[in-house]
């Protein structure tokens, strides 16, 4: 065999590109194709991300497993699901997903992000008897359905419109009485400041969860923050 060195470097890795190695147990010498090996980095959660778990749809309760519906039950008709109490990593999961109820979770078929489910965990019941959990979700929202036998991705997850929403109002002529509509459908904390941002005190008027004014002994121009 010529050097190593003496072979060209190959770029980019493509899905069939291969390597020699040897197989576990038995010793033979085996080709690895480079899309088998990230699957296997994928499935075994070789690749540390925080908060995800990995777990495969299957149609009876196994390590590593979640099911309780049929092939091909489309994301936003799930409501319930037997969940493995550890992931295909073997992971023991029943200290973190507990730790999640009220939160949201995301699934996504591992290789096709497209296909997922977002969903609220109601609760997190664990069985009376035998190595799984009962997991009770409310559908958010999501596109396609679960497919047998794949691999799915599990994680904590927020969309950042459910973060909590700020405004900044801008009065450009003097005034001492600021009318805001800042549409954050809440009763927010208020904050105002002149053109010199010092801050400028003034009664504070809730007309409704996306309207307020503020009134002020004085007329001047700045900015309020509403959060």
């Amino acid at each position: 065999m010529a050097r190593i060195s003496s072979y060209p470097n190959e770029k980019p890795v493509e899905d069939n590109d291969a390597w020699i190695g040897t197989a576990f147990p038995g010793g033979q010498t085996r080709q690895f194709r480079a899309e088998d090996v990230a699957k296997y980095l994928n499935i075994k959660g070789k690749i540390s991300i925080s908060a995800q778990m990995v777990f495969r749809f299957t149609s009876t309760m196994a390590s590593g497993s979640i099911t309780g519906f049929g092939d091909n039950t489309p994301f936003s008709s799930i409501t319930t699901m037997q969940v493995s109490n550890t992931d295909t990593f073997g992971q023991n999961v029943t200290k973190f997903i507990p730790y999640l109820v009220g939160s949201d979770l995301l699934i996504s078929e591992q290789n096709d992000i497209s296909l997922f489910g977002h969903y609220k965990i109601v609760s997190y019941t664990p069985a009376a008897a035998g190595n799984f959990a009962t997991l009770t979700l409310t559908f958010i929202g999501g596109n396609g359905s679960f497919k047998l036998l794949s691999y799915y991705d599990v994680a904590n997850f927020a969309l950042a419109a459910n973060s909590d929403k700020n405004f900044v109002f801008t009065q450009a002529v003097a005034s001492n009485t600021w009318v805001i509509q800042h549409n954050l459908n809440k009763f927010p904390s208020v904050t105002s400041v002149n053109i010199n941002n010092i801050e400028m005190y003034g009664e504070v008027v809730f007309t409704d969860v996306n309207n307020l004014t503020i009134n002020f002994s004085a007329a001047f121009s700045g900015k309020a923050f509403i959060n």
